[in-house]
């Protein structure tokens, strides 16, 4: 029984493998992998918290569970921008803590083969790729994909 238990965990590994959700923030692209990944809602009221990292606006109520939320565009140190009927809240599970995603729109999943995966460039003038995991080459396209896991430092997860 156990056997056939772990064969089904490594084929629903095996079939989110080098899948990724894409999503917009302005006119750059980035990906989470789909693993990662629990639902995409809209965008929803947020109670604030007071005394929480900026980027962090609060938190939902999605189904009787509470989910804190993160302003994606914040996080990257981008202007932040109203909200409307595009924006959505990605959740994503890391660790068992579930975390909302605020990104100003989800465009698709994509499937990406690792070939098509370089490393971030390492720069010392202020890029910051802490958050990224890899560059994804798309057709005439880039992908920025995160590292879910970095999104977040110990403490901040500690909430």
């Amino acid at each position: 029984m156990t056997n056939v238990i772990e064969e089904r965990l490594e084929i629903e590994e095996d079939t989110q493998k080098g899948r990724f959700l894409i999503f917009l923030l302005d006119k750059e692209s980035y990906g989470i992998e789909i693993k990662h990944v629990t639902e995409i809602i809209g965008i929803q009221p947020i109670t604030e918290i007071p005394e929480l990292p900026q980027y962090v606006k609060g938190i939902i109520n999605l189904r009787g569970k509470i989910i804190p939320v993160m302003d994606i565009r914040i996080r990257f140190k981008k202007e932040p921008k109203e909200y409307n009927d595009r924006t959505c809240v990605i959740i994503i599970n890391i660790n068992d803590i579930y975390i909302g995603l605020i990104v100003d729109s989800v465009a698709e999943v994509m499937a990406i083969c690792d070939e098509n995966i370089v490393e971030p460039p390492q720069m010392n003038n202020g890029f910051n790729s802490r958050y990224i995991k890899g560059i994804a080459k798309v057709e005439n396209d880039v992908k920025l994909l995160l590292d879910c896991e970095k999104l977040f430092t110990e403490d901040e997860l500690q909430y």
